[in-house]
């Protein structure tokens, strides 16, 4: 029973442990953050800023009473041909753009209106999904340079059941859907180019081919043993 006991772990530390450093993990390279680049389909949150009471007006949600702050904000869809509608604008193309490039193009478009004009740009639609055998459900991007382990911490962690050498994230772009797979145990993840989430993203954890035959906790094995045991005993008496 000892011996069966010692042999019974199923999820050793070598398994399920992150950030380590030992032969037999793959080495990741260090990667620069990209900044994330506008999709169809994105939502963007578009603020508009102006010290001239006039044009601020021209941009608010209700023209019966706008902002102290001289500011409005509106919600947009970037079409399918990469653009959005902006009020007193043709369409602009927006797509492929990071933020900062999108509100320097709509600054630029705005300019005739009034020459200290501002424009603040903020993705509405900024989430990633989690499936698989790891917490589940969508959560929000709350910041810029979301690490994967900050969005392990949102979505409850992942399962010890789960396959930690085959982890995947379907990131989607303007070119199509890729799927990037990695190792999330080793310590050279961080600055790696797998080490950021970003808008779109689904992480999937696969289940491991052990877990059929997991045992959480001792108690889950002692659990076992005795039911078997339990049975075994009856079925003795039953034939004797």
């Amino acid at each position: 029973m000892v011996a069966i006991m010692l042999l019974s772990s199923c999820y050793p530390i070598r398994r399920v442990g992150l950030l380590q450093e030992r032969e037999g993990l793959p080495e990741y390279e260090k990667g620069e953050y990209e900044q994330y680049h506008l999709q169809k389909n994105d939502e963007l949150e578009l603020r508009v800023i102006s010290m001239n009471p006039e044009t601020a007006l021209l941009f608010q949600q209700r023209s019966s009473s706008y902002l102290s702050t001289n500011s409005s904000s509106f919600t947009y869809r970037i079409y399918e041909d990469g653009t959005i509608d902006v009020p007193f604008l043709s369409k602009v193309h927006v797509a492929g753009l990071t933020l900062q490039q999108a509100e320097q193009k709509i600054e630029e478009e705005l300019a005739e209106f009034s020459e200290d004009i501002m424009v603040k740009l903020a993705l509405s639609t900024g989430t990633f999904c989690v499936i698989g055998d790891a917490g589940r459900g969508y959560f929000p991007i709350y910041k810029d340079r979301l690490t994967i382990y900050q969005a392990l911490a949102l979505c409850g962690g992942i399962s010890s059941s789960a396959d930690y050498g085959k982890v995947k994230i379907l990131r989607r772009s303007n070119e199509g859907t890729k799927i990037i797979e990695f190792d999330i145990r080793p310590n050279s993840l961080v600055d790696s180019e797998y080490y950021y989430v970003y808008p779109n993203d689904v992480i999937y954890f696969d289940f491991s081919k052990r877990r059929f035959w997991a045992i959480d906790s001792y108690s889950g094995f002692l659990s076992v043993i005795s039911s078997s045991l339990s049975m075994l005993v009856s079925v003795w008496n039953t034939f004797n």
